[in-house]
């Protein structure tokens, strides 16, 4: 959406964001690694929205492509304990599991309101407002949870594991 907002060039912006996903997962396989279902269903999303952009030359249509990707990692982010794999094994080994899957769900809501903000954002405010909600807003939002969630995490196991012996 950046190419759109500069250039105002719908079909570039969709080439280029179409391209952009292509030349991603055609690394992934010159370097033979594994790609994953959601790299797939970016790029699949890139591809319906933007041809549904380009059919009907309403840029809105590819503005609601991160409201579906961020849905469907919301969905995923409600399995409890999906979070494990991405803490540091003190955290893993200290925090109770019941605090690590709320945190979780904590995300998957978080993820699921941003989605439901950008459709809102974008079919309601003008083009430079729904950029600037995805470009800062939505970054704004996962720093900002990311912060809490660390800075909780890291009280928990400093208490549980008492002051850190002076060197």
């Amino acid at each position: 959406m950046i190419v759109f907002g500069l250039t105002g060039n719908l079909y570039l912006a969709v080439a280029i964001g179409v391209g952009i996903g292509l030349l991603r997962i055609g690394i992934l396989k010159l370097r033979d690694k594994p790609i994953e279902p959601m790299q797939w269903m970016a790029l699949g999303l890139v591809l319906v929205f933007g041809t549904a952009s380009l059919i009907t030359n309403d840029s809105r249509l590819l503005m609601a492509k991160p409201s579906i990707s961020r849905l469907a990692i919301g969905l995923i982010m409600l399995r409890r304990g999906w979070m494990c794999r991405y803490l540091p094994q003190v955290a893993r080994d200290t925090l109770p599991k019941v605090i690590i899957d709320r945190a979780g769900y904590a995300w998957a809501a978080l993820m699921m309101t941003l989605a439901v903000l950008n459709i809102v954002v974008a079919t309601t405010f003008d083009f430079q407002t729904w950029a600037w909600f995805a470009s800062f807003g939505v970054i704004g939002a996962k720093v900002g949870a990311f912060t809490v969630n660390y800075v909780l995490f890291r009280a928990i196991v400093n208490r549980k594991l008492g002051p850190a012996p002076a060197r």
